[in-house]
């Protein structure tokens, strides 16, 4: 039977179109794909990334790279056997390995010859995370602890780690719960003017089973690899732990308040628990006659909301998130401020509380054993005066109300 003439029209005009879009989705097909079939993804270089504003400074620059490279679309891309053409200013001159010492910093830190020489060593190895492990723990999480109170320490402090052993950080069962204890420590070099004191350690770590000690230059400027290699180490080795209060070896902690106050969190609260002593709104010191002294061809900007290193206080799923997000944040001379940087990444903020003192107390209260009790970190004390304040909060004959 014989198509009428208008329907027969309408026919031959769909599939026209249909076999137009055929050819397009070709077209688009081809444009996308090698001659192997593989997909070849071409991010635009020239005029689209002129909109990305580079920073002049070191560390800003760096961390723009690293943003770049995790954001979702690259970081799938780079996943796939995709062909990219990265733009121009991701272009890379480092060593392809990150534990070999980048001496490009310097002639990108324009006064990277007038820095302290610790901090050139900073900026020259910033990119190495992995250092081998001298001393480890196994078996220190097997009773699956409560609290797990992590103590940065150095070789030389014998004397204040065991006042902490006899104190606050006594592991073992407290207020009926499991309390395990370990100490963080990086290698002492004689070129810091340190002495030989391996065998002292080595026979302290076989007598006490708390020491978890790297194979790294322990100095001021690493402590934010400490920081890293601990978290990498307790998603290993104690993943289970609920909560960690990590401070000083200077630092006086109320144990007991600690555990009651986690006792009675609620569960919602718990899993994203960060507090401490914050510190909100601050910046790099400029001046070079101080510790925290950073440049600004190092870095510019406002530090995000942080707690102070000398203690604080946070969750054991805080802990594994804060280590893949430490991945994806370039290492900064300051272990707090980087903290603060990776919780940041994570979308939390450090929580403040009055129960942190990491810049002291008043001196007239400092002799007051019931304000001992009232707190739960000071910042800081000496081995003696730990050992003279810690009868003050486990004697129950001492009445404060």
């Amino acid at each position: 039977m014989p198509v009428p003439r208008r329907k027969g029209r309408g026919f031959w005009v769909m599939m026209t179109f249909n076999l137009f879009v055929c050819v397009l989705m070709c077209v688009s097909w081809t444009l996308r794909h090698g001659k192997n079939g593989n997909p070849k993804i071409r991010i635009p270089s020239e005029r689209f990334w002129k909109r990305q504003i580079l920073s002049e400074s070191f560390w800003n620059k760096e961390q723009q790279r690293l943003d770049f490279i995790h954001s979702p679309i690259v970081s799938s891309v780079l996943s796939s056997d995709s062909l990219i053409e990265l733009p121009d200013w991701l272009n890379d001159t480092r060593p392809l390995n990150p534990c070999e010492p980048d001496y490009r910093v310097a002639t990108q830190v324009l006064d990277y010859n007038t820095l302290p020489q610790l901090f050139r060593d900073f900026l020259l190895h910033m990119r190495c995370r992995t250092h081998p492990m001298l001393i480890n723990q196994l078996h220190v999480c097997d009773q699956r602890p409560f609290l797990l109170l992590v103590v940065k320490s150095l070789v030389p402090h014998f004397e204040r780690r065991q006042a902490i052993r006899e104190t606050w950080g006594r592991a073992g069962v407290l207020a009926n719960q499991t309390v395990a204890t370990v100490f963080l420590l990086g290698n002492t070099m004689s070129t810091d003017h340190f002495p030989d004191l391996l065998g002292m350690l080595g026979h302290e770590a076989k007598l006490h089973g708390d020491l978890l000690q790297w194979d790294y230059r322990d100095t001021f400027f690493n402590l934010t690899l400490k920081e890293v290699l601990f978290l990498e180490w307790f998603g290993t080795h104690c993943p289970q732990a609920q909560y960690i209060l990590k401070g000083d070896d200077d630092v006086f902690v109320n144990t007991l308040k600690i555990i009651d106050f986690l006792e009675g969190l609620p569960e919602a609260k718990a899993k994203d628990l960060f507090i401490g002593d914050v510190i909100s709104n601050a910046g790099p010191h400029r001046n070079r006659k101080l510790k925290y002294f950073i440049p600004e061809s190092v870095f510019v900007g406002l530090y995000p909301p942080y707690a102070g290193g000398g203690g604080y206080l946070y969750s054991g799923d805080v802990a594994l998130r804060l280590y893949n997000a430490s991945q994806q944040v370039v290492l900064y001379p300051i272990d707090d401020v980087y903290t603060g940087m990776c919780l940041k990444k994570l979308g939390l903020a450090p929580e403040n509380h009055s129960g942190f003192k990491t810049f002291d107390i008043d001196e007239k209260y400092r002799s007051n054993y019931c304000i001992y009790r009232s707190l739960m970190l000071v910042h800081s004390r000496t081995p003696q005066e730990m050992l003279t304040i810690w009868p003050w909060i486990v004697n129950p004959e001492l009445d404060c109300l």
